[in-house]
């Protein structure tokens, strides 16, 4: 297996803020908002602000499906929280009036994974139909452990997690990404951004459709608490 491609519970930007990030975003936390306003500042407003923010919006399973081939999502370019919000009133509306929900071209898994499983038959490794569609067993080829990884990412943005907050270091091919993961009572999201010590790169704001209003006004709320405190800039 290839477990450089990927490491779960990877100390990431947040273990720098927080001495225990794995309980500052539980319910019960002491100075929760509090946590909350600043992992944001550091991990959604500072990209922002510096025009380096994508927002990737997935639908597409439903009803327990998993199929690669079935997720879709929309990617946009976000300057302003009011761009993301345009973006969430584009799938309201496609939404009341039965329209397909906007899509990007490209897959997120089923063209990556089918790249990844033709270049290890080049090499001569033989994949079977158990390997090619459970998705436990891609790390057993190259790239495989990192699409796993985002599998699991998007799996849990759909139907859910208990965990209020994990980390994750993946190797992608725009380079080293640390995933930030949030399930929290306010909306669920992934916030998938360069490590600390990158000199550039995107940074993503991955969220399910369904979570397009309240994962917004979160951020919207953080955004403002953040400037009443003197944390922005």
């Amino acid at each position: 297996m290839h477990f450089k491609e990927a490491k779960e519970h990877a100390p990431g930007r947040l273990h720098a803020l927080f001495a225990e990030p794995y309980s500052a975003f539980e319910n019960d936390a002491m100075e929760r908002q509090l946590h909350l306003v600043v992992a944001l500042k550091a991990l959604f407003e500072a990209p922002l602000r510096k025009g380096q923010l994508l927002l990737r919006v997935i639908h597409g399973w439903e009803n327990g499906n998993a199929e690669p081939s079935a997720l879709a999502h929309s990617e946009h370019r976000i300057g302003a929280l009011a761009d993301a919000q345009a973006v969430a009133e584009r799938y309201q509306r496609a939404t009341e009036r039965g329209d397909q929900l906007p899509s990007s071209s490209g897959s997120l898994l089923a063209t990556p994974l089918a790249e990844a499983i033709a270049a290890a038959e080049a090499q001569g490794q033989s994949v079977d139909d158990e390997t090619r569609h459970n998705p436990a067993h891609w790390p057993e080829f190259a790239r495989g452990l990192s699409l796993y990884t985002f599998f699991k990412v998007y799996h849990r943005l759909t139907y859910g997690e208990d965990d209020s907050y994990r980390a994750s270091r993946c190797d992608t091919p725009e380079g080293i990404r640390e995933i930030h993961e949030f399930h929290l009572e306010e909306g669920e999201f992934a916030i998938v951004t360069p490590p600390t010590d990158a000199e550039s790169g995107d940074t993503q704001l991955i969220l399910h459709e369904s979570q397009l209003a309240t994962v917004l006004a979160l951020m919207e709320e953080c955004l403002v608490a953040a400037r009443k405190w003197g944390l922005v800039g």
